[in-house]
C-alpha cells in the first residue's frame, strides 16, 4: 500500500486516539502485502485501520451523550450527495442528533421485553476505558469466565495480530482451526446467509456514531430494518441513539467493546470484549443480544467456542461461491483507499454474485462515517430496491426466520441455547441434555467436526441455510 493512502487514513482518526493507530497502520500494511490467502479472505480485516479504537469520534462518554452539530458544509444533513463527490476529504455534513425522548418505562418492541430502563449517565470509574481491551482481573471478568466452564475452548494460540500475514504458521493452519480471515473459514454455527433467494440481510457496524441518526431517519422513511454491530465504547457515548434503534424496531447485537481482532486476544481478553458491551446494552436497553459480530470478521474456532458459551452466536457477511466477500469497501472510501464510485462498483457486483446464489445474503456496510452513511442512503440501499427484479431488505434475524425474542436473552423461549451457565452444574446439565438429543446432521455444506469436538453437545446444531435451530428450535 502506498504510504499516501496510509497517511490519508489518519484524517479520520481524531487526535486523542492517534496513538492507538499506529497498530492498526502496521496491521493494514502487513494485509496489503500478504499472499493470496489474505487477499481472497477478508478485506473487512484490512478496514482495522480505520474501523480502529478511536474511530474519529469523542474518546470521552463524559464528554458527550449525543452528537453536536458539525459544521455544515455544501449540503444538509439529508441531501443525496452527487457518488463522485463521496470521497476522503468531502465536506462535512451536519449531523442529526437522537430525536426522540423514551420515558422510562416505555413499551418496547419485542414482546415479554424489560421495560425501558432509566435513561443512561456515565460514571467515570464503572466502566473501562474506552477503545482499550478491558483488563482482565476484574470481578465482572472473574464472573463472565465461569460461563465458559463445562465447555471445552480448543487450545488454539492466539494469532499475532488477526491478519495472514502477520502470522504464517497460523495462516496454514487455518482450515482445522476454522479461522474466517485466511480463507473465508465457516462452520455450521455461523449465520453467514439468509436462507431466501434475493433477500438481503442490512447490517451496520461500528457505530452509534455521530452518523447514525441519518441513517435512521432513512430506515424509518422506506420502513426498512437492520441489525446495529455495536461497539461498546460507543454504546455508552451515545446512549440515546441505541435507544432509539431499539425502539424503532432494528436489531442489536454485540460488535465486542474496542474492536480489535479476536483471535490475537487471549481467552479472557475476549470474554472481557464480549462481556462488557453486552453489560452496556442491557444497563441501557434493558436485554441481552443472543448473537455477535467479530470485527474483521476474525473468527476462529476458539473464538466461536467461547462466544457461543456466552450465549452469542457469530453473525459473519456473505461470501460468493468464488470465494469473494459481500464487503461494500465503504470503510475504504472513509480511509482515502477507494472513490465513492468505486465503492458502489464493487456493491453493484454484490448483487450481480447475489442474483446467482440459490440463498440470500449479508452484507458489511458501517454507521460509523458520514461516507459510510452517505453511501448507504444515498446508492446502496436504493440500488438493491430498485433493482430488477428487486431485493427484499430485512434485518438479519428476520431474513434467518428468528424469532425476535430469541434474539435477546431475556425474552428467549429457546431452552436449549444459550446456556444459563450460571454454574458448572448447570453448564454441564445443558451440555448433557444438548449431547443426547444430538443428531450429526448438516444440510449447510459448511465443514463440520471441529465445534462437535470444541464445544460439547453442539453437533446438533443444524445450519439450515444458515438459519441456527438447536435442538429442533429458532434461535
Amino acid at each position: 500500500m502506498k504510504l499516501q493512502a496510509l497517511a490519508a487514513l489518519l484524517t479520520v482518526i481524531s487526535a486523542t486516539a492517534a496513538h492507538e493507530f499506529k497498530g492498526r497502520r502496521a496491521h493494514l500494511a502487513r494485509q496489503a502485502t500478504s499472499g493470496t490467502s489474505a487477499a481472497t479472505s477478508s478485506a473487512s480485516s484490512a478496514s482495522a485501520a480505520i474501523s480502529t479504537s478511536g474511530i474519529a469520534v469523542s474518546t470521552s462518554a463524559a464528554a458527550t451523550t449525543s452528537a453536536a452539530a458539525a459544521p455544515a458544509g455544501t449540503y444538509a444533513a439529508t441531501d443525496v450527495v452527487p457518488l463522485s463527490s463521496i470521497t476522503s476529504g468531502m465536506p462535512t455534513l451536519p449531523t442529526l442528533p437522537a430525536s426522540t425522548t423514551y420515558a422510562v418505562g416505555a413499551s418496547v418492541p419485542v414482546s415479554g421485553a424489560p421495560a425501558l430502563p432509566t435513561p443512561f449517565v456515565f460514571q467515570s470509574g464503572v466502566w473501562p476505558a474506552q477503545d482499550k481491551v478491558p483488563e482482565t482481573d476484574t470481578d465482572e471478568v472473574t464472573e463472565w469466565l465461569k460461563e465458559l466452564d463445562g465447555f471445552d475452548i480448543p487450545d488454539l494460540t492466539p494469532t499475532a495480530d488477526g491478519s495472514c500475514s502477520g502470522d504464517p504458521s497460523a495462516a496454514a493452519d487455518a482450515a482445522d482451526r476454522g479461522w474466517w480471515t485466511c480463507g473465508g473459514h465457516t462452520r455450521t454455527t455461523d449465520i453467514v446467509a439468509c436462507p431466501d433467494k434475493m433477500t438481503w440481510g442490512v447490517s451496520f457496524d461500528d457505530g452509534p456514531s455521530p452518523y447514525s441518526k441519518t441513517l435512521l431517519k432513512y430506515l424509518d422513511e422506506k420502513a426498512l430494518k437492520a441489525t446495529f454491530f455495536v461497539v461498546g465504547s460507543r454504546v455508552i457515548e451515545r446512549p440515546q441513539i441505541l435507544v432509539e434503534e431499539y425502539m424503532s424496531g432494528h436489531e442489536i447485537s454485540v460488535h465486542t467493546w474496542s474492536h480489535r481482532p479476536l483471535t490475537s486476544l487471549t481467552n479472557e481478553q475476549i470474554v472481557a470484549e464480549l462481556g462488557w458491551t453486552r453489560k452496556a446494552i442491557k444497563t441501557i436497553l434493558g436485554v441481552t443480544p443472543t448473537t455477535m459480530r467479530p470485527p474483521y470478521g476474525d473468527i476462529d474456532d476458539r473464538v466461536r467456542a467461547i462466544s457461543l458459551a456466552m450465549g452469542m452466536v457469530p453473525i459473519i457477511w456473505t461470501s460468493s461461491p468464488s470465494g469473494i466477500p459481500f464487503d461494500t469497501n465503504d470503510w475504504r472510501v472513509a480511509g482515502g483507499l477507494v472513490t465513492g464510485p468505486e465503492s458502489f462498483s464493487t456493491f453493484e457486483n454484490i448483487l450481480g454474485n447475489a442474483s446467482t446464489m440459490n440463498t440470500g445474503f449479508i452484507v458489511l456496510e458501517h454507521d460509523l462515517y458520514q461516507i459510510t452513511v452517505e453511501l448507504a442512503t444515498g446508492y446502496t440501499l436504493n440500488a438493491a430496491m430498485t433493482h430488477n427484479p428487486p431485493f427484499t431488505l430485512k434485518a438479519i434475524g428476520d431474513c434467518s426466520k428468528i424469532p425476535k425474542t430469541n434474539l435477546y436473552r431475556e425474552t428467549t423461549t429457546n431452552t436449549s441455547f444459550p446456556y444459563s451457565n450460571t454454574s458448572n452444574a448447570d453448564a454441564a446439565t445443558a451440555v448433557k441434555a444438548s449431547s443426547a438429543a444430538k443428531n450429526g446432521s448438516s444440510t449447510s455444506g459448511a465443514p463440520r467436526g471441529a465445534l462437535d469436538h470444541a464445544i460439547p453437545g453442539l453437533g446438533f446444531i443444524i445450519l439450515a441455510a444458515s438459519t441456527v435451530m438447536l435442538g429442533g428450535s429458532l434461535l
